[in-house]
């Protein structure tokens, strides 16, 4: 008897502890042996007990592995491309920083947008986007998109969303007409491909957003009232700049920064 445990338990007792301890890889329904799964949403529904963590995924037709963090929650397992919670990490990258990505996806980081496009185009499936806010106060918002798509680089990662619901209000499409962001390709301070040649606001002309806005990348319009990538302002200091972590449909009239955000998508079967 104590003979078989020493084989057979050790070997269930080694099973449990890598599927505590690391939720680094998908793992197969059976525990059998871990496999590499195409997102979160795949993950969640090959192990329904898998926990929020960072794990290695491959989407179909993506030439290399990486890794996201997966927060798992009763709707679904949902792909965090985009975290931040404070002033570590800077958001004023160029071009090729926002195409390949920057940070850990642990913690504050931009998963990149070539990984994000071959992530979200995956046939027969859709996409939903979720953005959570956090501000200084205790208080939190969501804002939930439908239909979430990128274009190519040649289309500068082009954004694309549908149905709106929520708590944050529909910052894409813009606090007042004139600025919606759905339809535009993604800029940065070095490639600029907004809607600005230049923008008019009263008596200030604009032609870069995302110089004006904290040298942040972005889907800006013109120039928008959501803009997530601006500078991180602490509390006392967070109300008034034109840089900022800005979802103008929940916070203002003045221009006010968020303590947290989160970006993720989760994908769904194509109607």
């Amino acid at each position: 008897m104590g003979e078989e445990w020493s084989a057979v338990g050790c070997a269930r007792l080694g099973l449990l502890l890598f599927l505590c301890v690391c939720p680094d890889h998908a793992v197969n329904p059976s525990g059998s042996s871990p496999a590499i799964a195409t997102d979160c949403t795949q993950i969640k529904q090959l192990n329904p007990g898998a926990g929020s963590g960072v794990y290695t995924i491959k989407p179909a037709g993506f030439s290399g592995f990486f890794q996201v963090y997966c927060e798992m929650l009763p709707d679904g397992g949902w792909t965090v491309f985009q975290r931040r919670t404070g002033g570590a990490l800077s958001f004023r990258e160029n071009w090729a920083a926002y195409k390949h990505g920057f940070g850990k996806p642990r913690y504050d980081h931009w998963l990149g947008l070539e990984k994000l496009r071959a992530l979200t185009t995956s046939r027969g499936r859709q996409w939903v986007l979720r953005v959570d806010l956090w501000d200084f106060e205790g208080g939190s918002a969501f804002a939930e998109y439908q239909g979430f798509k990128l274009g190519n680089e040649k289309q500068a990662y082009k954004l694309r969303v549908g149905a709106y619901r929520g708590t944050a209000g529909d910052a894409i499409r813009g606090a007042y007409p004139g600025i919606n962001q759905n339809g535009y390709g993604f800029s940065t301070k070095d490639r600029d491909n907004d809607g600005c040649s230049p923008c008019i606001f009263g008596d200030i002309a604009e032609d870069s957003c995302s110089l004006d806005e904290g040298g942040g990348g972005w889907w800006y319009s013109r120039c928008g009232s959501a803009s997530l990538h601006g500078d991180w302002h602490a509390a006392g200091e967070n109300v008034g700049w034109a840089s900022g972590l800005h979802w103008n449909t929940w916070k203002g009239p003045a221009p006010y920064s968020m303590r947290a955000t989160r970006m993720m998508v989760k994908a769904v079967v194509a109607q």
